[in-house]
């Protein structure tokens, strides 16, 4: 009757609803694991595995207890060794099948029956055990005699200190979608976990995902597009990641792309958004500098997202500037009343010695260039034309600031921190181009100290050019 009515219960929850509370079990109480608990609960609703990277120590494997927890059903755990044999995992040979002739293990209780499994240093065991794994992990089948029996297997989370650099364990940690990096606490947390009470029990509860929820995922993901957006960040990522030297396959991106979809559709969009890339930082990194490195990436994509781009802004005004100072520096010659050059200054050498009867340089009748009103209303309106245009890209830059800020927050897959990161960007980014127009102001004002003449031609100059 518990289990009818726990079903009901499900069913009637909202599955993003459902979703969120996975993620706060398996975070619930563990520090700086905020990433780790939805790329857990993320790979597992794709039907992926996860492979952890760090230390001893740092709760891999209280991450998978814990997922087990959220999906219910049978979970098995081993530590592996250059030592371990096949039988530790998939179970021993059956002898009331070798008495039929049949060559059988009894895999009730073993990796072939579990729903969630954690093998620890993977990479450790040997090729016997690696290749069994492989159509596993694959194939989510079990090679059982001369029949291959289906495994109800959700997910596999490994752990290992380190990637390996054999070719051929290679190819098998290729078979890991998600590859998340795992560190001891930073110091800036360390008193909270000095007051982590070691014998407190983890959270508990009824399974609040399962197979059926997995299944029902993927489907509703299956047509759920890419944004042209989308399509170029992605593009652009693969050639910048190629430059670096790293390359990915286009299997990896494929099954990236599906797994974008069901981020996007459980997190409930219709379509894929440069909100939703976050995750391919779980899925393209192979150690925690590229993933720092592509959630660098993921920020600035947010923020190319709006109209502001503060380095053209910053041509802009660099243009106005030397243009001021040219104007300011140049010269010509002084005439006077009569149409004759004026002397402007006293001839003297360099050092400062009397030219005596020597003839004056050509310098000497040489003044301040003067302009026209017109030139200077005309550099005044073409620099005003661009204020407003900056305080257009500063009144979006608010609103998109706005929207994905509030966007963020309400991700199912974006970590708070990752909100406040990508905020801070934001900002940053806003108060480049208000320090900009500052700059830009003082030029203006500038412009207004320059010599004018007696006259006016009503000659407007050519407007400043800027270099795109």
């Amino acid at each position: 009757m518990q289990t009818d009515r726990s079903f009901q219960v499900r069913a009637a929850e909202a599955p993003r609803d459902r979703i969120s509370r996975a993620i706060e079990v398996v975070e619930s109480g563990l520090i700086e694991r905020e990433d780790h608990a939805r790329v857990l609960v993320l790979a597992a609703l794709c039907g992926e595995h996860l492979l952890l990277i760090g230390p001893p120590g740092t709760a891999k494997s209280e991450l998978a207890r814990r997922l087990h927890r959220i999906f219910g059903g049978r979970y098995f755990e081993r530590l592996l060794t250059r030592f371990s044999v096949p039988e530790e995992l998939f179970g021993p040979l059956s002898l009331a099948a070798l008495d039929e002739g049949r060559y059988e293990r009894d895999i009730a209780g073993y990796l072939p029956d579990a729903t969630i499994g954690f093998l620890d240093e993977v990479f450790k065991g040997n090729s016997a055990i690696l290749n069994a794994l492989l159509t596993l992990l694959n194939e989510r089948v079990f090679d059982q005699g001369s029949e291959r029996v289906e495994t109800p297997l959700i997910s596999l989370v490994a752990a290992s200190n380190e990637l390996p650099h054999e070719d051929t364990l290679k190819a098998f940690e290729d078979r890991f979608l998600f590859r998340y990096p795992v560190a001891a606490v930073a110091d800036d947390h360390f008193a909270e976990l000095l007051a982590i009470d070691p014998d407190r029990a983890a959270p508990s509860g009824e399974a609040i995902l399962d197979r059926n929820g997995v299944a029902h995922v993927a489907t509703l993901a299956r047509n759920v597009p890419l944004t042209g957006a989308v399509r170029d960040a992605l593009l652009a990522l693969r050639v910048e990641m190629r430059e670096r030297g790293i390359e990915i396959s286009d299997r990896r991106w494929v099954r990236a792309t599906r797994a974008l979809r069901i981020a996007a559709s459980t997190n409930g969009g219709v379509r894929v958004e440069l909100t939703d890339l976050w995750i391919l930082k779980a899925i393209l990194a192979l150690d925690a500098e590229q993933a720092d490195r592509l959630e660098s990436w993921y920020c600035d994509c947010i923020g190319a997202a709006e109209v502001v781009d503060p380095q053209r802004c910053a041509r802009i005004v660099q243009a106005f500037e030397k243009q001021l100072e040219l104007e300011r520096s140049a010269t010509e010659l002084a005439f006077d009343d009569a149409g004759k050059l004026s002397l402007m200054r006293r001839r003297s050498t360099e050092d400062g010695s009397d030219l005596g009867d020597s003839a004056p340089r050509i310098s000497a009748f040489s003044r301040g260039r003067r302009y026209s009103a017109t030139h200077v209303a005309a550099r005044l309106s073409q620099i005003d034309d661009v204020v407003r245009q900056f305080d257009g890209y500063l009144h979006a830059a608010k609103e998109h600031s706005t929207s994905v800020e509030a966007r963020l927050a309400a991700h199912l897959w974006v970590p708070a921190r990752v909100a406040q990161r990508v905020a801070d960007v934001l900002a940053a980014t806003a108060a480049r181009v208000t320090e900009l127009r500052s700059v830009l102001m003082q030029v203006r004002e500038g412009y207004f100290g320059l010599p004018l003449t007696e006259d006016d031609n009503d000659v407007a100059p050519n407007p400043v050019q800027i270099l795109d």
